[in-house]
């Protein structure tokens, strides 16, 4: 067996020995991402094949199962998009992130032999909202990207398509139009006569239900007209794949010591190189500086005077609170975060330069101060509508209530500043669960505290549902779908609350004890188109 682990090279497949959630061992396939020698033994980082990179871990050889081996295979050297000869072994992310780039050409290029130029910026996956197309107005189901992952209501989901009502309306993605997806053989409808057509939505006939209509209304400020928009000049934080290596593939951190919590990194953070082979990182948790040793961070404690972020508090009820800062104002405390925040998030990039953002950190108060329990940041000024560029809340505060007490801010802030907004895509699989919890949880409160008038079923739009919620029509559509409650009756459409899923409602509030209150918000917003307020 020593001779066989020595063959083990970089990009080999493997079984390997972990235990899963019940506490089990089984034997996922992994791939061997890098090898180092320690003083008399050799350890092996692995990645788990369709499992999270989080998981990935420094395993021993006795973890191995050298007899299913499988080596890298040998292939030709192609050609990159520069032109140049690149021979890395594929991976199963850079398999699919190539035939991503293949099908974005192909549906892209000119038909005639010129080439045209292209924007840096990648192409972005497309978003969570639901699509329309132009010339079928029939939004499209949620993308398999979407399907594949947890979800939130996964007993009562059901595949249906519903139709438009704004037939002319087409959605763009960063000031793009998406690719359009026809609509599939043997889902047809009948066109209840375009934008003039009532939606009814009704209810089962149960004696906790009511029944309500649902009439189409205009066209909000969310859609768009199609027409690409000049190019952006901020910056975005959806993480660029093209970039990605082994190294940038590993943890580079074994622990984090903040305050009184000690975590476990998730993914890679551009710490500086020598802070990486410590075994412990320190870091202030007021101002976030990270430093080598317990010692060195005993005396900087000595020195920072800080008991809470820099910035303006906004917010505060009971022992939460929540601190704006200006990216461009709090330079090293905003850099410092992304630096925190990039160890358990995979999705996004890191930017260095943080002045287009702004940055809402919650923290908890006690008699030391105000420690930090998660955040989110957004751009100053979006195009795109998105009130949310990264949101995270560290994993000691996971399942506390913590993540929709986050989400229900950046929403409360979209309505102070009078309009909707949206996440910036793509999510984490933490961060779908938590958005989609939260947009159902939402739009049933208001559905069901719907009340009828003159013995009629009550009525509501989804513009309404919109701007009651200040989330984003794409968002409310999406989320109705993907509950299941649009169905098609008697040539309209309709909303059917089931009784389980009002029970379930009402189990998941009873459960969620944290709120925003809006008088506790003390927040003006800001015109950021002008520079003079940077």
């Amino acid at each position: 067996m020593a001779d066989l682990s020595g063959e083990v090279v970089e990009g080999c497949r493997l079984p390997v020995l972990r235990r899963n959630q019940d506490n089990e061992n089984e034997w996922p396939l992994a791939e061997i991402l890098s090898v180092k020698e320690i003083p008399g033994r050799k350890l092996y980082y692995v990645h788990y094949i369709d499992f999270n990179k989080r998981l990935d871990e420094w395993v021993t050889p006795d973890r191995l199962d050298l007899k299913k081996l499988q080596f890298p295979k040998k292939e030709a050297k192609t050609p990159t998009k520069n032109g140049l000869p690149g021979s890395r072994p594929s991976s199963p992310e850079r398999d699919v992130r190539k035939s991503l780039d293949l099908n974005v050409q192909s549906a892209s290029a000119p038909s005639r032999g010129k080439t045209l130029p292209t924007p840096k910026r990648k192409a972005e996956p497309v978003s969570l909202a639901t699509q329309v197309t132009a010339a079928t107005p029939v939004p499209s189901l949620p993308s398999s990207t979407e399907t594949s992952q947890a979800s939130v209501f996964p007993a009562i989901r059901d595949s249906f398509v519903i139709k438009s009502r704004d037939e002319h309306e087409q959605l763009t993605t960063n000031g793009t139009p998406r690719r359009l997806i026809p609509s599939q053989p043997g889902r047809k409808r009948k066109n209840c006569g375009g934008t003039d057509e009532m939606v009814k939505v009704f209810q089962n006939n149960s004696p906790r239900c009511s029944t309500i209509y649902l009439l189409p209304g205009e066209d909000s400020q969310d859609s768009s007209d199609g027409i690409p928009s000049a190019p952006r000049m901020t910056g975005s934080l959806v993480s660029d794949r093209s970039h990605d290596d082994i190294i940038t593939r590993m943890k580079n951190i074994d622990c984090i010591e903040l305050g009184r919590h000690r975590l476990k990194p998730w993914y890679f953070s551009p710490y500086p190189q020598e802070l990486t082979t410590l075994p412990i990182l320190y870091l202030c948790e007021f101002c976030l500086k990270y430093l080598k040793s317990l010692k060195c961070l005993q005396r900087h404690l000595t020195k920072c005077n800080l008991r809470h972020p820099p910035g303006n508090e906004i917010y505060r009820k009971g022992t939460i609170s929540f601190f704006e800062i200006d990216g461009r104002k709090n330079k090293t405390y905003s850099q410092n975060l992304c630096l925190l925040a990039k160890c358990f998030l995979d999705h996004k990039t890191l930017y260095y330069d943080t002045d287009p953002f702004l940055f809402y950190v919650m923290t908890e108060y006690d008699l030391k101060g105000f420690h930090i329990v998660g955040y989110f940041s957004k751009e100053k000024e979006s195009t795109e509508d998105y009130n949310v560029a990264c949101i995270l809340t560290l994993p000691p505060y996971q399942r506390r209530g913590y993540g929709k007490l986050l989400i229900e801010f950046s929403y409360e802030l979209s309505k102070v500043e009078g309009r909707t907004g949206t996440p910036e895509k793509p999510l984490s699989d933490l961060g779908l669960l938590s958005y989609r919890s939260y947009w159902s949880q939402t739009i049933l409160e208001i559905l069901m505290d719907l009340k009828s008038e003159n013995g009629e079923r009550p009525q509501i739009t989804i513009n309404e549902i919109s701007e009651i919620t200040s989330v984003k029509k794409e968002d409310v559509i999406s989320t109705l779908q993907y509950l299941n409650l649009i169905n098609y009756y008697k040539g309209q459409y309709i909303l059917t609350l089931a009784e389980e899923i009002v029970e379930g409602h009402e189990r998941a509030m009873q459960k969620r004890h944290l709120r925003i209150d809006p008088k506790c918000l003390h927040f003006t917003p800001k015109d950021w188109s002008k520079r003079g307020k940077w």
